[in-house]
């Protein structure tokens, strides 16, 4: 049995940290992730999908949206089983209430676990809902799956821990639940564990949506050998998996990058600005973090403005400090010395968030001391 793992789709995100044309494409691509999944599927030749959750951002959804993961996941053309999440609960008037879904959807409404039987995999899926934005208490309390031979599969979004405010999932219900497998969403970042014989994972979201998601993004192709057992493979880059061994020849779980795009954060040498950015093109969202010595502060918005062509979102950060020999100065019994020994003091006592202020501070400070001085040896 094969399956496909895929959460935190955050369609209709506003993305407010773009343009508003840069937005806008950004919603449109994100709208295209359900058929990315499709596509996977099909490729894989999965037996169903299991999608836990926060599949909608929030309350305000297109109905374009609707209308693309509905037909996506038509053409999946297997079972498909979604636990809604905290940002798409389930209530009266959310799409999941009021759309028309295909045959092959099954949508959990309820806070309780529930229980579906597909006989022809001789597997069961057990899922639930989020019915309000929040959740204290733990979906898995109390449940045991039943040894019945069967392959048990949860569906839940939430979180693994003893506390919180969105379902938070103690591992020691995970362990006495007894499952093969927990699909879980809520967690933006690819991961996994192991709580007695039951294997969770997170897939992570399909699509950065911000420069807190950094990386390749996807989902999960889950494959069970006869045993029902599984180990979960690392993905190529930051979002990596704690590979998991039951000491047999289990079958695996492969994390699969289906993002369009990527946010990544680089860090750059202000004096090799030009040669390291501004060559190739990017289609993706970059951060850059200018280091290195400058007397001057960088200019931010001219350096942006030589790399935007090169990539589809580009911001700069300025990370430079003034140069060694110029703090060398601080002892001299002079009015630059004296600026300079107290801007030195204020810097080492500060905390992170007030250095980049202190240190702009000191480079206008000497930007005015500049006009001249009587220097004293």
């Amino acid at each position: 049995m094969k399956l496909l793992h895929a959460a935190d789709l955050h369609l209709d995100s506003p993305l407010s940290g773009l343009s508003p044309e840069k937005s806008a494409r950004r919603r449109r691509e994100l709208r295209e992730v359900p058929a990315r999944l499709a596509r996977l599927a099909r490729e894989e030749g999965v037996d169903l999908a299991l999608l836990p959750g926060d599949l909608f951002d929030g309350v305000r959804v297109y109905p374009e949206t609707v209308r693309a993961l509905s037909q996506a996941l038509e053409e999946m053309a297997v079972p498909v089983f979604i636990a809604p999440g905290n940002h798409d609960h389930f209530h009266e008037k959310s799409p999941y209430a009021a759309a028309s879904w295909p045959d092959n959807v099954h949508i959990f409404t309820q806070p309780d676990l529930q229980a579906v039987e597909l006989p022809r995999l001789n597997c069961a899926v057990h899922g639930c809902a989020f019915t309000a934005p929040h959740r204290e208490d733990d979906p898995l309390a109390g449940f045991t799956a039943p040894a019945d031979g069967r392959v048990h599969l949860l569906c839940v979004h939430g979180e693994v821990g003893a506390s919180g405010s969105y379902a938070p999932i103690d591992p020691r219900s995970l362990e006495s639940s007894g499952a093969d497998y927990a699909a879980l969403g809520h967690v933006h970042t690819a991961g996994s564990g192991r709580a007695g014989k039951t294997l969770w994972a997170y897939p992570g979201c399909p699509e950065g949506r911000g420069f807190d998601e950094l990386g390749p993004k996807g989902a999960l192709i889950v494959s069970f050998d006869e045993a029902a057992r599984l180990t979960i493979s690392s993905p190529d880059g930051p979002a990596a998996f704690a590979p998991i061994d039951l000491g047999t020849q289990p079958a695996a779980a492969k994390f699969v990058p289906v993002c369009k795009r990527q946010y990544r954060i680089e860090t750059v040498e202000v004096n090799s600005f030009t040669d390291v950015v501004c060559r190739g093109e990017s289609p993706d969202l970059v951060r850059i973090l200018l280091t290195g010595e400058s007397r001057f502060a960088p200019d931010l918005a001219a350096l942006a403005a030589q790399a935007a062509p090169h990539f589809f979102h580009v911001e700069l950060r300025d990370q430079t400090t003034l140069p060694q020999d110029l703090w060398a100065r601080a002892g001299e019994d002079s009015l630059t010395g004296l600026f300079l020994r107290e801007m030195r003091a204020r810097l080492e006592a500060a905390g992170e968030e007030e250095k980049d202020k202190l240190l702009l501070a000191a480079r206008f400070g000497l930007a005015a001391l500049e006009g001249g001085e009587d220097v004293r040896p």
